[in-house]
């Protein structure tokens, strides 16, 4: 299935392609486009718009896309560490900094790679290895309970 967003993707436009590929769709391919086009592409290719206004898998309120996807799919209810993620990624997506104790310095790592990468796609590569990481001090971490 192919999916699709916004180019010069930072912190959402990240984590979700990580949900994504670890939760829902294993062979999922993702376009990174010009704001503008997302909506013709994501028509043109048969591809799911995310991370744009007016979209299922969008922000609504103070929840980023990485919770829509989160909810669409029911991942929280297989798997709680991605409740606690889902926490951290909208804490760092969102003006809700304070929101997790990581967030703050999850947004400094996305801004960081993002200076850093050639393009979305090997920004997904090198950043991919930070959302496991994350993933599993939330596995970690409910296990404190």
């Amino acid at each position: 299935m192919k999916w699709v967003t916004r180019e010069h993707a930072k912190v959402d436009r990240i984590a979700c392609p990580w949900l994504i590929k670890h939760h829902v769709d294993a062979d999922a391919e993702f376009l990174y486009v010009p704001a503008d086009e997302v909506m013709h592409v994501a028509k043109e290719q048969n591809a799911t718009p995310f991370d744009v206004p007016s979209v299922e898998l969008g922000h609504h309120g103070e929840e980023c896309s990485f919770d829509a996807i989160v909810k669409k799919y029911d991942l929280d209810k297989k798997d709680p560490a991605l409740a606690e993620l889902a926490k951290i990624v909208r804490g760092a997506d969102t003006p809700n900094r304070s929101l997790t104790p990581q967030s703050e310095g999850l947004l400094a790592i996305a801004y960081g790679f993002s200076m850093n990468v050639k393009d979305d796609h090997d920004n997904i590569s090198k950043q991919f290895h930070v959302y496991d990481a994350l993933y599993s001090f939330c596995k970690w971490k409910i296990t404190q309970k």
